[in-house]
């Protein structure tokens, strides 16, 4: 995707999104007007975008909204902080992820929704108890909880079939019997690796590897808790311990790896959420379990959310606008058309009890359905990104590449770590 013109640029700068720059200000909380947004550009969400930005003005002559794909860059978040240094980031983005609220709100770039009279109780409302993940050190909300995609193991059939293995129960519930599995796909040349996430250096890879089964394992803990890493300990070397046996036995891949391993039949197994099905529908003959644990997987067990969120941004002049139009997007019904047209879950209160024709009509997302009810996020801490970026440079060097005992890095990367966030 080609960047922003920088006439149009300019044009997002001064359209409702300017003369803003102040997280707290009690006249843009109210003033309305045209406002801007930034969307994801996976297609799925760019045709919601579309359709609720049409909804909206059609009602709204005099708060019109202009919606735009982000603008290319290294990564997402490289852009938003940009557009925040430079004063011209949108009203909305509903790319926001939870690793870079931190940052984002240590650059002064986003406005508390506490600062609207309805702003917490409407957050909390939509999305329950989850909602108190979100919320960063001073109390306050500055993202609302979107949508998730909750990690779960996708196994190919077809390969399970291979190696005989059953595939309807396949023994993958505790860590001997995930083992044991991936030895026999990869013996009996069912595939060539029986997992393969991803071994770059970048700090989100561990949300795919490490933190899913750690938030299985752990029963639920964040990566940091009371401004404390939780992983240097039985749980966090148990979840090494196994990722170790895992690439020393050459069961998962360590180079790098061009396209999707389980989509090309590289992989037998893969951590994915929801998005995953509409993207393997046509490739691969598929069933999806719960990660493992070392006494058994279970349903209500957590994983990691793999959530985007939405937040309002302080170069917004018509905050009220913002947020009216950020309740009337995350409403039950757009909510509705967001998991019919994506497949991934808003982060609502009982899911499955508000969309039950759905998922009647689409069983196969029930599962993570459910599983949002047991989703853990990122720890909102200072320092995030760095926090995720040192974790992940130790589980490197020794989980993946063995140049290091995994409890001895994670002793010292949970020091780092405890120091990162005072």
């Amino acid at each position: 995707m080609k960047p922003l013109p920088i006439a149009l640029v300019l044009l997002l700068a001064v359209a409702g999104c300017g003369g803003g720059n102040d997280a707290s200000n009690p006249e843009a909380a109210t003033a309305r007007g045209p406002i801007s947004l930034w969307y994801s550009n996976n297609a799925q969400e760019v045709a919601w975008g579309k359709q609720v930005v049409q909804a909206w003005n059609a009602v709204h002559p005099d708060e019109v909204v202009t919606a735009q794909e982000i603008p290319a860059g290294q990564t997402s978040e490289a852009v938003i902080s940009a557009s925040i240094t430079a004063g011209n980031a949108p009203c909305l983005i509903y790319n926001t992820s939870p690793a870079a609220v931190p940052n984002f709100q240590a650059q002064g770039g986003l406005v508390p929704l506490d600062d609207f009279a309805d702003g917490a109780s409407y957050v909390t409302a939509r999305s329950g108890a989850a909602a108190g993940q979100y919320t960063s050190p001073d109390g306050k909300f500055y993202q609302l909880p979107w949508k998730s995609n909750p990690v779960m193991l996708f196994y190919n059939k077809k390969a399970f079939a291979k190696a005989g293995i059953s595939t309807t129960a396949p023994p993958l519930g505790t860590y001997t019997e995930f083992l044991a599995t991936a030895e026999k796909l990869v013996s009996s040349g069912a595939a060539k690796y029986a997992i393969f996430p991803s071994p770059s250096s970048q700090f989100f890879q561990s949300w795919f590897d490490f933190y899913p089964m750690y938030a299985a394992q752990s029963g639920g803990q964040q990566l940091v808790v009371d401004g404390k890493a939780t992983f240097d300990s039985d749980p966090g070397r148990a979840v090494a311990g196994l990722w170790q046996q895992l690439y020393a036995k050459n069961l998962a891949g360590k180079e790098a790896y061009t396209g999707d391993a389980f989509a090309d039949g590289t992989a037998a197994m893969a951590s994915a959420g929801p998005w995953a099905i509409a993207a393997y529908q046509d490739k691969v003959d598929w069933g999806v379990t719960s990660v493992p644990t070392q006494s058994g997987s279970a349903e209500d067990q957590a994983t990691f959310s793999d959530a985007k969120n939405v937040a309002i941004y302080t170069a917004c002049a018509n905050r009220g606008t913002a947020w009216d139009f950020l309740k009337f997007s995350t409403s039950a019904e757009q909510d509705g058309k967001l998991l019919e047209m994506t497949g991934q879950m808003p982060l609502r209160q009982d899911l499955a009890g508000a969309y039950p024709a759905y998922f009647a009509k689409n069983p196969r997302y029930a599962v993570f359905a459910a599983k949002t009810a047991h989703v853990v996020e990122v720890p909102n801490v200072k320092g995030s990104v760095e926090v995720w970026q040192t974790f992940r440079d130790a589980w490197s060097n020794s989980v993946i590449f063995g140049k290091q005992d995994p409890a001895t890095a994670l002793t010292d990367a949970a020091n780092k770590i405890n120091d990162l966030v005072k």
